[in-house]
């Protein structure tokens, strides 16, 4: 989830949540420190364990080391992050910088850590042996590798929404971060490796009499135990939500919900994971839109065919359909008398009517041709009723035109149905092309068109398509016979029966 607020804000949260966790690191490591040394300790004749001035040296270095390192880490936060409090995108070297964070926290705190070894060792050497002085030094160390461990893993979880600002803008193409592997690695090194060591170390120095008691090694086995599931818990939970959250992701692209987007909140393998998935999911919406814009320019069946097949081949195959052509009627005058703006929002009202209705009965609009349009039924899809679709579409059109012309008297359109065999197919060439259909059928509706214009009606079909009808042939009666312009032979034309219901416009 995007972290919400300003930058300062963000950073404000996140650390509060350092000082806390980074604290709980330390005490963690110092408890695990003083146990282990005490008890690889006992039992062994003239060395005593953790004693008072241990105690003492404990009460005022830890607070001490505390407050150094969140003051150091608190402004070396400050100064990665600037760029959040200026509320900018991040330089390569900043996001790097902000990247690193948990690395610098977790090396810096090792640094302490053997720092407390050498003092302790130091003091120890004063009233004991060799031997003592090494348990107690590498007591501490590994106290603090546990304890700087935990560090980098608490870190890296806390400062994801830094890591998610670094990354909004710039995700790198390669891993800049300690990925998946590193994190389990150090999970196991941390809740594990540490505490057989300190079984281990319990037996250094110690005369062959005199071995660890059960109690010490119990105690070490338990606190492995717990010590390692807090260790693995933190490490799961930084790569398992995640894990979660990608594939809730997928989850809905499957359904079809392109509306996703993942904060890349991690620099290794997992980042670019989430980045991958965010590119994906875009190159989707691109797609998507693109699929959608081609249906639009060619018709929904054409766009689905050419997806399906891959490739879109030049040429064309015979078919049966029916044709309407529809055309306004005194467009030239239309756009002298009113503003550009206005012939456009007219002609659009009036092209929506007819996709509208067209593709009720299947059909679909092939082109527009300035104020007209050619809509063709039974092509790219087959339809054994085509001529009856477009003769039933034709009386619809009619009847939808003068609803609107009822709101805009100034539109008036002609309609022309033809039916018969043409070649539809892709037309054109390989880098410009477009479906469409060319034959006698065609031309006939727009000189069917023309004719109209001058009946009252408005709407006139050829005898081919009325013939092919079947019943909706009773819907239409005999005309007269037309010389139409371009075709040889003299045509018999229909118009629709009765007169034409209006539906009075609803807006």
């Amino acid at each position: 989830m995007t972290q919400v607020g300003s930058g300062s804000e963000v950073l404000e949260q996140v650390g509060r949540r350092l000082n806390l966790r980074i604290s709980t690191a330390h005490i963690t490591g110092a408890l695990l420190a003083v146990g282990a040394g005490a008890l690889t300790s006992a039992n062994i004749r003239g060395q005593r364990g953790f004693g008072l001035v241990d105690l003492i040296t404990l009460a005022i270095y830890l607070p001490l080391t505390v407050l150094l390192a969140g003051c150091t880490f608190a402004r070396r936060t400050k100064k990665v992050t600037i760029w959040m409090v200026e509320e900018r995108q991040p330089t390569t070297a900043e996001q790097r910088s902000a990247l690193g964070l948990p690395l610098y926290m977790a090396a810096g705190s090792m640094l302490l850590w053997v720092g407390a070894a050498i003092i302790w060792a130091g003091l120890s050497s004063a009233s004991h042996g060799a031997a003592y002085s090494m348990r107690v030094a590498l007591s501490i160390l590994l106290g603090g590798l546990t304890a700087c461990g935990l560090t980098y893993l608490l870190v890296e979880w806390t400062i994801r929404p830094i890591t998610a600002r670094a990354l909004a803008g710039n995700v790198p193409e390669c891993v800049i971060a300690p990925g998946v592997r590193t994190k389990l690695l150090l999970s196991w090194a941390v809740g594990a490796d540490v505490f057989l060591l300190m079984i281990g170390l319990s037996f250094v120095g110690r005369p062959a009499d005199e071995p660890p008691s059960a109690a010490a090694i119990w105690f070490i086995i338990v606190a492995g135990l717990v010590a390692g599931s807090l260790v693995v818990y933190v490490a799961t939970r930084s790569l398992v939500n995640p894990l979660l959250e990608l594939r809730q992701a997928v989850g809905k692209v499957q359904r079809g919900d392109l509306d996703v987007h993942l904060d890349v909140n991690d620099g290794g393998e997992l980042g670019l994971l989430q980045a991958g998935v965010n590119q994906m999911v875009l190159g989707l919406r691109e797609r998507r839109t693109l699929q959608d814009l081609f249906g639009r320019h060619v018709g929904e069946e054409v766009a689905r065919q050419a997806l399906e097949q891959g490739e879109v081949a030049l040429g064309g195959e015979r078919r049966e359909v029916g044709v309407i052509f529809v055309d306004v009627i005194g467009s030239t005058n239309l756009a002298q008398s009113r503003p550009p703006e206005a012939v456009v929002d007219l002609l659009n009202q009036f092209f929506a009517t007819v996709v509208e209705v067209v593709a009720a009965e299947g059909g679909w609009v092939n082109k527009f041709e300035g104020d007209g349009a050619l809509c063709v039924f039974g092509a790219p899809v087959a339809q054994d009723d085509f001529a009856l679709r477009a003769l039933r579409a034709a009386r619809v059109l009619r009847r939808e035109l003068l609803g609107l012309a009822a709101a805009k008297p100034e539109l008036d359109a002609a309609i022309g149905v033809s039916a018969g065999s043409v070649v539809a197919g892709n037309i054109g060439d390989e880098r410009r092309y477009e479906y469409t259909v060319i034959g006698t059928p065609v031309n006939e509706a727009a000189r069917l068109t023309d004719e109209a214009k001058h009946r009252l009606g408005r709407v006139l079909a050829s005898e081919e398509a009325v013939s092919r009808a079947g019943a909706e042939a009773t819907s239409w009666l005999v005309s007269g016979e037309l010389r139409l312009r371009g075709i040889g032979e003299p045509v018999l034309v229909y118009e629709p029966t009765g007169g034409v219901e209006v539906r009075q416009p609803t807006g």
